[in-house]
């Protein structure tokens, strides 16, 4: 008996233990074990416990505990002890760790051989939590005996006990959010339903980058809040995952596919970009820009000579050296006819200069003239194209009146706004844009 006593010692001792906690606050334990008598007469017998315990703080349980006494070897084999107690247990350490030992102690009422008696007990112990709800103890400890007839004697009768048992915890806690955790444990008490939490109550983060998995899009790998818990190595605001350029530089401006922007789709991005509003189709250079073969400053696309140099203002064409006739054609133009805002009919003050228009065609058989007509800028591009074709309408009408054919005539051009004479920002300059112009040409 005694090497059975020492080799559950050992097996209690060397096992890790957990207790009730602040969650389930009984405990009901049942256990069995030997007992003896201090006295050598008193023999050693088997010694059933039951007990119900109650948390009371991380540091202290209170227990209603029974010991009973059975079959001590020089007794008859009957019942021969009943010992009730109310013990304090003080627990080492507190209800996270695995081990947990402890101290027992407190007063009893002892039924032994037919004499009754105040008494008390104290020991030491340990628990084993192999589940959540159940551990497997031990403990040893002195009972404070009363004073009997023993073989003749006046004793009193001491005793020595060694458990082993099981404790059985119970009881409902508070759970607000349903994830297992208590919430007087729980740190994120407001958790939604079904999501994986840790022993603080907390959604699982596997990678620790503050998001956690049930809301990471990204959960094995860590990230910015800001893209759900994904990284994004290029720091352009797009998650690597779903950058189609991961390696753009930092500062370029990307679009929702991470690749730098390229607002005038000519295959050089913005970054570079030194003409980024490029027309669509225009073949460009490294930097973006459109072509010029012949680096007179106008563009290909605009250029009607664009492997020879030329002036802007000539479309990129060499001007060439006008004849006598063609500088004596130039100084034959006559004053413009102006018009009144939004009117295409001839005012009656600019007719003079129509009438000296005539007179130059009817002495000199050999001239003909161009007419181009003009607007200002007020209204849409549209209308006022319309309203300089009108003007020159107007004014073909009053030189074939005053007699001069129709053939005589070589072009009218209707220009609109789009070549102004002067400023469209004052009223004076508007009213120098309705125009009608004169271009008298020697044959």
């Amino acid at each position: 008996m005694k090497k059975t006593i020492l080799l559950l010692l050992i097996v209690a001792f060397a096992a890790t233990v957990n207790g009730q906690t602040s969650d389930k606050k009984w405990g009901l334990g049942l256990g069995v074990g030997a007992y003896g008598t201090v006295t050598e007469d008193g023999g050693i017998g088997f010694m059933p416990e039951l007990y119900l315990s109650r948390y009371l703080s991380p540091r202290l349980d209170l227990m209603l505990k029974t010991d009973m006494g059975l079959f001590r070897s020089d007794l008859i084999n009957k019942l021969d002890l009943v010992n009730p107690f109310m013990n304090l247990r003080y627990k080492f350490s507190d209800e996270t760790k695995n081990f947990r030992p402890y101290l027992f102690a407190g007063p009893g009422l002892l039924w032994d051989n037919q004499e009754t008696g105040l008494n008390f007990d104290a020991g030491l112990g340990a628990k084993y939590y192999f589940s959540p709800s159940t551990a497997l103890y031990f403990d040893a400890g002195y009972i404070n005996g009363i004073s009997i007839t023993r073989a003749g004697k006046d004793v009193k009768d001491n005793f020595i006990k060694g458990t082993i048992g099981l404790e059985f915890d119970f009881g409902k806690t508070q759970d607000s959010d349903m994830d297992g955790v208590s919430d007087k444990k729980d740190k994120c008490p407001n958790t939604p339903a079904g999501v994986a939490v840790d022993k603080d109550g907390c959604p699982l983060d596997s990678d620790g980058d503050g998001v956690p998995d049930y809301l990471d899009d990204c959960p094995t790998v860590p990230g910015l809040t800001s893209l759900k818990g994904c990284p994004d190595a290029d720091g352009d605001g797009v998650a690597d995952k779903d950058d189609k350029c991961p390696d753009t530089p930092k500062g370029v401006k990307v679009d929702k596919d991470g690749c730098p922007l390229d607002s005038d789709k000519d295959g050089v991005h913005d970054g570079i970009d030194k003409c980024p509003d490029t027309p669509a189709g225009v073949v460009v250079d490294k930097d973006g820009c459109p072509i010029d073969t012949d680096g007179d400053g106008t563009p290909d696309y605009l250029d009607d000579c664009p492997t020879v140099a030329g002036p802007k203002e000539n479309k990129g064409c060499p001007v060439k050296e006008l004849t006598a006739e063609e500088i004596e054609a130039l100084k034959m133009k006559v004053e413009p006819v102006y018009f009144d805002f939004d009117k295409s009919a001839v005012k009656a003050i600019e007719k003079s200069k129509i009438d000296k228009l005539v007179t130059l065609l009817k002495e000199n058989s050999n001239y003909s003239v161009n007419i181009t007509g003009h607007a200002d800028n007020v209204g849409s591009d549209d209308y006022n194209l319309n309203l300089s074709k009108n003007r020159n309408a107007s004014v073909v009408r009053a030189i074939t009146a005053a007699g001069i054919r129709k053939n005589r005539i070589l072009s009218t051009k209707p220009l609109g706004e789009s070549s102004p004479a002067a400023t469209n920002d004052t009223e004076e300059g508007r009213a120098l844009n309705r125009r009608v112009e004169f271009e008298v040409i020697k044959k």
